[in-house]
């Protein structure tokens, strides 16, 4: 949609009546956009905002639903990890980190690490997105400095023999951890769980761990597109059953995370990733129906409408995508999620806020969980990180779109 386009406002989306006339001010953009209301725009433009929700519900599950709250709700990716103290302290004492993902102690106590820091509106469990490969048949390991190595790459048909459908038990310590979590946590957070998009996970299955050019992956569409089908389907089955296992565990909220869905052209994503997103969300909401999903591609600018297709109700924006444009082309079909640079972290505390205020104001008063636009980044000063928490609990979508109004207004006057 083009900035200057006049268009019609469905009644709930965060713009503002400033006249008998009807004429409205989109105070979530950075420039004044006046739009006209009519009847039937009114109802040619609904919120798909539906699924049930309830006002005990955590704030951020609220959000993640579309109802109106009284300020963004506020969590990071990468939330818990090397830039906290406490972390590195354990860490020393257990260096594997298979092993601090892997052991239900381990993993609630560095789940709570921030929760007691700085009371995000979010708690999610600490973990990986490979967490579940040996479930169904990939074994993998982590070298400090490689990262993830998997042994015994597919490459042909042959390889797919290994795969077997998901095995739970295995995974008993992610469901403990949800439930005792769920437990610490009560109802002043939502917990999250989050697993990797099929995609994502066959990059790793298909290059035998971390690449830059993911040029097997790439190549293997052309060579043996009938291998990458029959690995991506089967990812598909696994990780949505593990998506129903963590929410029956205690998670009030999944993200998804397609991480390197953004290293392919959009044409290739609709074909080798969407679908099988799709998919995955058509089985969640037959099991859990009224569980947010929260979609995060790293370098999504050229997908963003692509990614409503898939049917998640939150669209996660990394931080090269203003969060103005976000909401203008993706209107009022899904909230978003995001999407402060992480390196603001590192900036004069006054230039965090003033960021932080920026991105509430655009992305307007419904449908918005405040994050960063990526994980936390290793050294970010942890009075950042509780500054950030700090200003948005102090927020107040009333005074704030007030306050932005009667700027607007002086600009225009």
């Amino acid at each position: 949609m083009n900035a200057m386009q006049i268009f019609s406002v469905p009644p709930g989306s965060g713009y503002s009546s400033c006249s008998p006339s009807g004429l409205f001010l989109h105070l979530g953009f950075a420039r004044v956009v006046i739009v006209r209301s009519s009847a039937s725009s009114r109802r040619k433009n609904p919120l798909r905002f539906t699924r049930a929700s309830s006002s005990s519900d955590p704030l951020l599950v609220q959000a993640a639903r579309g109802n109106l709250v009284s300020r963004p709700p506020a969590w990071m990716m990468r939330q818990a990890g090397r830039y906290m103290a406490v972390y590195r302290k354990l860490a020393e004492k257990h260096p594997s980190f298979r092993v601090r993902s892997e052991t239900v102690d381990l993993i609630v106590e560095i789940s709570l690490q921030p929760w007691r820091a700085f009371h995000p509106d979010g708690v999610i469990i600490f973990s990986d997105i490979l967490t579940p490969l040996p479930a169904f048949g990939v074994p993998f390991e982590i070298e400090e400095v490689k990262g993830p190595i998997i042994q015994n790459p597919i490459s042909s048909e042959n390889d797919l023999d290994n795969l077997h459908p998901i095995d739970l038990d295995k995974l008993q310590f992610v469901g403990e951890s949800l439930k005792i979590l769920r437990s610490e946590v009560g109802e002043h957070a939502a917990v999250l769980g989050f697993v990797g998009a099929p995609w994502t996970i066959a990059t790793y299955i298909v290059e035998g761990g971390t690449t830059r050019t993911y040029a097997t992956i790439k190549s293997m569409c052309h060579t043996a597109p009938h291998v990458l089908k029959t690995l991506l389907s089967h990812l598909t089955r696994a990780i949505s059953e593990y998506i129903i296992f963590q929410v029956k565990s205690g998670a009030q909220c999944i993200q998804i995370f397609d991480s390197w869905g953004g290293q392919i052209p959009p044409h290739a994503w609709e074909q080798w990733s969407r679908p099988y997103i799709q998919e995955m969300v058509s089985a969640v909401r037959t099991e859990c129906p009224n569980v947010p999903l929260v979609l995060y591609i790293n370098g999504n600018g050229g997908l963003l409408e692509r990614m409503i297709g898939t049917g998640v109700d939150v669209i996660g924006l990394d931080w090269t995508v203003d969060m103005a444009d976000g909401r203008r082309r993706l209107g009022n079909k899904v909230a978003l999620q995001g999407n402060v640079d992480p390196a603001y972290l590192f900036c004069p505390l006054p230039a965090l806020t003033d960021e932080i205020h920026r991105v509430v104001k655009s992305a307007g008063r419904r449908g918005h969980i405040l994050n960063l636009g990526h994980g936390v980044l290793v050294k970010t000063p942890e009075e950042a990180v509780a500054h950030f928490f700090d200003v948005v609990r102090g927020l107040r979508y009333d005074t704030l779109f007030k306050e932005s109004m009667l700027e607007n207004l002086e600009h225009v006057a």
